[in-house]
C-alpha cells in the first residue's frame, strides 16, 4: 500500500468514527448541530469549548454525554461565589500513620479527570478562575510547588449564562483566550421541542453507548496535525486575524470602526487546527478556504473585543466578523 492510500485509509476512518460519535451524541441531544459539531472539533483538536446560552438548553446534558460515548473520565464543578481554588485544584492535607508520624498528602480536587464541566464559570472569583488557567494551557496543576501531570486527554467545557448577570464575574480576556471555541446554545425549533418533551415526560431513557476512547483520541489529534496547510490558505488565516486588529495593515473599516482589541495569534493557531479537521470530515488532507471560513467565527467571537462605539449601536462581535469574512479576499492581488 503507497503513502497516499494509506493517508486516504485513515481521513476514511476519522471519518467514519467521527460521524459514529455524532450519531450516537445525536441520540440523546435534540438538535444544536453546530454546536455538537463545534464541541467535536475541538476534541479531536485538543482545545476546550465555552458553551454560552440560557439555563435549559442542555448544556450540562451534551458535556455529560460527551463523557459517556467517549468513555473519558468525567467530573462537574459548579461554581458559585464562594469557591476557592483549593477547591478546584486540590491541597495538601495532614495525615498520620499508624506510628503517630505526621506529614502532608496531596488530596486532587476535581480538575484531575480528562473532561472537566466548568458549570457557570463566570460566577467564580478572578481569583478562582485563575487556577483554572495553568491546567487548560499546559495541562498541569502545580501546588505547593509541587507540579501533577493531568491524563490526557483533557478537556474543560465550560458553560456561562448570558442573561442573568447579576452575581457574576467576566472571564479575563487571558482565560478566554485559551478556549478553542465559543460556542452559543440557542433555543430549540419547534419540532425539536416537541422531542424533547416526548422524552423526557414519557419515561423514554436514552442511554448513550460507547463509541470511542482516549488513545483513540489522542491517535486522531496527530492525524490532524499532519493535514497540510498550503502557504496561501495559511496566508489567508495570516489576514483574517491581522483583519481583526484596529491600525493593521489589513484592517477593515468596519474594525477601525467597532473593535478596540483583535485576535492574538492563538486565533491564527485555532483556525488552522480547526480547519484541518473539517478538512478531514470531508474526506480531504489538505485544508481549503472553505474549510478556514466556517471556523473563523467561533473561533474569533471571543477573542476581539468591542469599542464604545458598537455598544452604542448594539453591535455584535459575530455582525463583525461577518463583514470581515465576507469583504476580505481570499488571495491577495499581486
Amino acid at each position: 500500500m503507497s503513502d497516499a492510500e494509506a493517508i486516504q485509509r485513515e481521513v476514511r476512518e476519522f471519518q467514519q468514527r467521527y460521524q459514529l460519535v455524532f450519531d450516537e451524541v445525536q441520540r440523546v441531544i435534540v438538535g444544536h448541530e453546530d454546536v455538537v459539531h463545534g464541541v467535536l472539533t475541538a476534541l479531536f483538536v485538543g482545545g476546550h469549548c465555552l458553551l454560552e446560552g440560557a439555563p435549559g438548553l442542555g448544556k450540562t446534558l451534551l458535556v455529560r454525554t460527551l463523557s459517556q460515548v467517549l468513555n473519558l473520565n468525567f467530573n462537574r464543578v459548579q461554581f458559585t461565589p464562594d469557591l476557592m481554588p483549593a477547591d478546584i485544584l486540590g491541597t495538601n492535607l495532614v495525615v498520620e500513620a499508624e506510628d503517630g508520624r505526621r506529614s502532608f498528602q496531596f488530596q486532587k480536587g476535581p480538575i484531575f479527570t480528562q473532561l472537566c464541566l466548568a458549570d457557570e464559570i463566570n460566577r467564580a472569583t478572578p481569583k478562582t478562575q485563575s487556577a483554572m488557567l495553568e491546567t487548560m494551557q499546559e495541562g498541569t496543576v502545580t501546588v505547593g510547588g509541587v507540579r501533577y501531570q493531568l491524563e490526557q486527554p483533557f478537556f474543560v467545557l465550560a458553560t456561562q449564562n448570558p442573561i442573568e448577570q447579576e452575581g457574576t464575574y467576566p472571564l479575563p480576556e487571558a482565560q478566554l483566550d485559551r478556549f478553542l471555541f465559543k460556542l452559543i446554545v440557542g433555543y430549540s425549533k419547534r419540532n425539536q421541542l416537541a422531542t424533547i418533551i416526548s422524552r423526557t415526560t414519557r419515561g423514554i431513557q436514552v442511554e448513550p453507548q460507547q463509541i470511542m476512547d482516549g488513545p483513540e483520541i489522542l491517535r486522531w489529534q496527530q492525524l490532524v496535525r499532519r493535514v497540510v496547510l498550503a502557504d496561501n490558505v495559511q496566508d489567508y488565516i495570516v489576514r483574517l486575524v491581522l483583519a481583526t486588529q484596529p491600525g493593521e495593515e489589513f484592517a477593515l473599516p468596519i474594525t477601525n470602526q467597532y473593535l478596540q482589541w483583535g485576535s492574538s495569534p492563538r486565533g491564527a493557531q485555532t483556525m488552522a487546527l480547526a480547519a484541518k479537521v473539517r478538512a478531514l470530515l470531508d474526506g480531504r488532507y489538505h485544508v481549503s478556504f472553505e474549510d478556514v471560513r466556517r471556523v473563523f467565527i467561533p473561533a474569533m467571537r471571543h477573542r476581539v473585543i468591542l469599542n464604545f462605539e458598537a455598544l452604542a449601536e448594539a453591535k455584535t462581535t459575530d455582525h463583525v466578523l461577518l463583514e470581515i469574512l465576507e469583504k476580505l479576499p481570499e488571495a491577495v492581488q499581486q
